[in-house]
């Protein structure tokens, strides 16, 4: 009687109360966030859930599940549950068996059978169907968070996942697997605790960090800048002196072709003026009649007094 009343239980009710509204408000919080994704895509009501769960805004209601997912771990890896499990089932149904044999031997009626429920117990429609909405959330945060960190949407914790990836793949070689699962899962619920204990600190010596990179990067830039800027210079100055030589090149060649190109247009006809033909150059012209029978011209020509001015001459 001293117990209950005590301040011992007094102090245990009013933790266990605590414990009870910290898991109701963890509960509560399951709804979808005012905020959405980059691409304007909504989030899930799991975002609302992990973030109140990791950020210890409910403290008493995170160790509990902090300690029962290691707990969790441990029994998985030094407990057999599934032959526990196996074990369990021949029990029940070994027994059942047994007591329906036993009772009709003895009372013609099985023990089970006498038990046997008017209707077997089913699922609700309304619960299946909140269980697999539920689950659909759950398979879609995990989705959507994967896309997030994948396409930087964050940039800080697109790192920090390539960190953790990066480790786990050393980790991997030399830890078993629930070791590696246990050091998650304790980065998950702790890290958070940690950067909330000492956030001033953490968040001064990030802004140090940034300022030290975009220094540095700036440097970068402008040291980039001016070797670009002077490379631009040279290769203009480059091309400039080689476009001058070509230049040249092209007048010497052209100066030195002139002459030649002048005296043999002296010596045929220069542009412009008219080309001086001789009369020998063309043909007589016929001045008698075509004679009849002879239809080709060469035979007309040699018919005529021309023609045979022509033969004579050659001859």
């Amino acid at each position: 009687m001293l117990i209950r009343t005590g301040p011992v239980a007094e102090n245990v009710k009013n933790q266990s109360a605590k414990t009870s509204s910290e898991f109701r408000n963890l509960a509560d919080s399951r709804s979808p966030p005012n905020k959405s994704a980059a691409n304007g895509q909504p989030l899930t009501h799991y975002h609302s859930f992990f973030y109140n769960l990791l950020s210890w805004e409910n403290p008493r209601a995170t160790s509990v599940s902090f300690l029962t997912t290691v707990l969790s771990i441990f029994a998985a890896r030094y407990l057999p549950a599934l032959r526990w499990t196996f074990k369990v089932l021949y029990i029940v149904l070994g027994t059942s068996a047994a007591l329906e044999l036993g009772g009709k031997m003895v009372f013609s009626q099985g023990l089970p059978t006498s038990f046997r429920p008017k209707k077997y117990y089913t699922i609700p429609r309304e619960a299946l169907e909140a269980s697999l909405e539920d689950v659909e959330q759950l398979i879609n945060f995990f989705v959507i968070e994967f896309q997030r960190i994948l396409f930087a949407e964050k940039p800080a914790t697109t790192i920090a996942a390539f960190l953790a990836s990066f480790i786990s793949y050393w980790l991997i070689k030399f830890t078993p697997f629930w070791g590696l699962s246990l050091i998650t899962v304790s980065m998950m619920y702790l890290g958070p605790l940690v950067y909330m204990t000492n956030k001033e600190v953490i968040d001064r010596n990030l802004e140090n960090a940034t300022n030290i990179v975009n220094r540095q990067a700036t440097q970068v830039k402008d040291l980039a800048g001016h070797h670009t800027s002077r490379a631009i210079e040279t290769t203009k100055a480059y091309a400039g002196d080689y476009t001058s030589k070509a230049q040249n090149y092209i007048g010497s060649a052209r100066g030195g072709a002139s002459p030649k190109n002048t005296n043999k247009s002296g010596a045929t006809a220069g542009p412009g003026s008219a080309p001086a033909y001789q009369s020998s150059d063309f043909p007589h012209a016929p001045k008698q009649e075509p004679m009849p029978g002879v239809t080709s011209h060469q035979e007309q020509y040699q018919n005529s007094k021309f023609g045979g001015q022509a033969e004579a001459a050659a001859s």
